[in-house]
């Protein structure tokens, strides 16, 4: 058979079209690499959460300081949790990913 002038060669007749397989990657992988996305994602959310009070402003009566102040610490102590809470199952992720070592110890 001749290459045509693109350089493919011809499949044969009647021989199906090859299938690449799935790109599928490993579970531990994929939910590490999600962890890390949340991780990323954290400061923009407390950064949208921490401006939210100025549309507050709306209201008839104004909004006192102190549960101003009351909702940004409660902000700030969950964002605090929920980094807490991703850093340890960032090294669960790892621990789990990393292969054993070969030596069991001294």
């Amino acid at each position: 058979m001749t290459r045509p002038p693109g350089g493919v060669p011809p499949r044969p007749p009647g021989k199906p079209p090859a299938r690449h397989a799935p790109f599928q990657v490993e579970r531990q992988s994929f939910r590490r690499r999600r962890l890390i996305d949340a991780a990323c994602a954290l400061p923009l959310l407390g950064w949208v959460l921490w401006w939210l009070p100025l549309l507050w402003r709306g209201a008839d009566a104004p909004m006192p300081a102190s549960l101003v102040l009351v909702y940004i610490f409660g902000i700030w102590l969950g964002l605090a949790l929920a980094a807490a809470r991703l850093v340890r199952l960032l090294k669960g992720a790892n621990s789990a990913a990393a292969p054993p070592s070969g030596g069991e110890g001294p």
